[in-house]
């Protein structure tokens, strides 16, 4: 086996994961993009508007521990197939949809499937990738939704322009289902299973892997783990970076519309470039962080918490992107401040792998990714409170360069040493 080269069908499984992101960005971004033409086509008022974009994250939000646990129940070959069939059929009767409620039923049903994404591919990269490139994996399925958003958002544009907004959902809702079919015929939820796989490339895999214990039960309560300072870490400092990174799926188009007096087929390209940038910032901080770490100079921690540290100073870039006035340096400051984003999320999806208790790594990341994307409930009302009652969006951007240092801050002081843990 040891002259035996290598397969690498972890990274089409990669490539898959990346494309499950990608298609599951696309979809919730579609209704930010069709803003203007479903309000004037289904009479939708601002408010009600506000209602649906943070209706979406609140069933997201709150399924994140249930799909966690279902994931590592019934295994992530059922659990992300499934997962996509379900958003994705939501996603095409939107199309379908005939006034608010349809809608906001439609988007409550969407966000209930879309949960079930990122534990299923944290625990994929638990069981399919080795502990030194798990970062690099992170960073690359996680940039799915930046590629997703940065040729997604023209694509939306033009497809709205030639089929209109109905076809447009619907023609998203097939290409899900198409995956879903592709996922069910490849994947398997053990490396060892699947045929493609050569023993040279599972004893890699299984580096530094626990394989000999095959009992599938977990050493506590999903809720136990929410006394862990890390967890609790994990979750404020995700949470801020989700604050301001769910402002660029949701209130973008309009600020650029309305602040920066663009058009809208002007607006799908100009808000594609702060996802393109981080779209790349994100795959080579993955890559480049299990390169620093494995070099043996700096210890996990420090890696990943450097990471993350300076992703966040970047991102509070979003602030003077408020206060500028030439659209050339808003722009360059919102492709700063979304890479900055990146890049700690880049750390952000290796680290439940990394600290989660046996069994236990899809709920740690549900955990981590319910208290974040609370980040998406409550931003978009937040800002539409501040931008209805100061007129325009500098204010609600200020307000997301400070929840940025406090995530900074959590960072520095409150996140511990990055280690499996130790279930009393």
């Amino acid at each position: 086996m040891q002259d035996q080269k290598r397969t690498h069908v972890r990274w089409a499984v990669a490539a898959m994961m990346w494309a499950a992101i990608a298609i599951n960005f696309i979809d919730r971004t579609t209704l930010a993009i069709a803003t203007p033409h479903i309000m004037r086509d289904l009479s939708i008022t601002t408010e009600e508007m506000g209602m649906l974009m943070s209706a979406f994250f609140l069933c997201y939000a709150l399924l994140q521990i249930p799909a966690g646990f279902v994931s590592e129940k019934i295994g992530q070959r059922k659990a992300l197939g499934l997962s996509v069939l379900w958003w994705s059929i939501a996603t095409g009767l939107t199309g379908v949809a005939t006034g608010f409620k349809s809608l906001l039923g439609l988007r409550m049903v969407l966000g209930i499937g879309e949960a079930g994404a990122y534990p299923s591919n944290a625990a994929i990269t638990r069981n399919w990738f080795p502990k030194s490139e798990r970062a690099t994996v992170g960073g690359l399925f996680d940039s799915g939704q930046k590629f997703g958003g940065a040729f997604g958002i023209p694509i939306l544009t033009w497809l709205m322009i030639q089929i209109g907004w109905q076809g447009t959902f619907v023609v998203l809702g097939a290409l899900g289902i198409i995956w879903a079919v592709v996922w069910f015929l490849f994947f398997k939820d053990n490396p060892a299973d699947h045929k493609s796989v050569n023993a040279a490339e599972l004893s890699y895999i299984r580096d530094g892997v626990d394989v000999g214990n095959e009992d599938k039960t977990m050493p506590c309560k999903w809720y136990q783990l929410l006394k862990y300072r890390n967890v609790q870490a994990m979750c404020i400092g995700f949470f801020t970076t989700n604050y301001s990174s769910y402002f660029f799926i949701t209130w973008l188009p309009m600020y650029l519309m309305k602040d920066r007096g663009l058009s809208f087929a002007e607006m799908g390209f100009a808000a594609s470039l702060p996802l393109l940038c981080g779209a790349f910032a994100e795959v080579i901080a993955g890559w480049a962080s299990d390169k620093v770490h494995s070099s043996g100079r700096f210890s996990l921690t420090a890696t990943r918490k450097g990471f993350m540290c300076g992703g966040l100073i970047l991102a509070s870039s979003i602030g003077f992107a408020a206060i500028t006035e030439s659209l050339w340096v808003t722009l360059l400051l919102l492709c700063c401040a979304k890479s900055g984003t990146v890049i700690a999320a880049s750390q952000v999806w290796a680290i439940p792998s990394e600290i989660a208790p046996r069994n236990m790594t899809g709920i740690v990341a549900g955990i981590q990714n319910c208290v974040s994307n609370f980040g998406g409930v409550v931003g978009p009302i937040v800002t539409g409170f501040i931008v209805g009652a100061t007129g325009h969006f500098e204010f609600a951007m200020l307000f997301t360069a400070f929840l940025l240092f406090i995530g900074l801050l959590n960072y520095i002081f409150y996140l511990g040493k990055i280690e499996q843990i130790q279930v009393d």
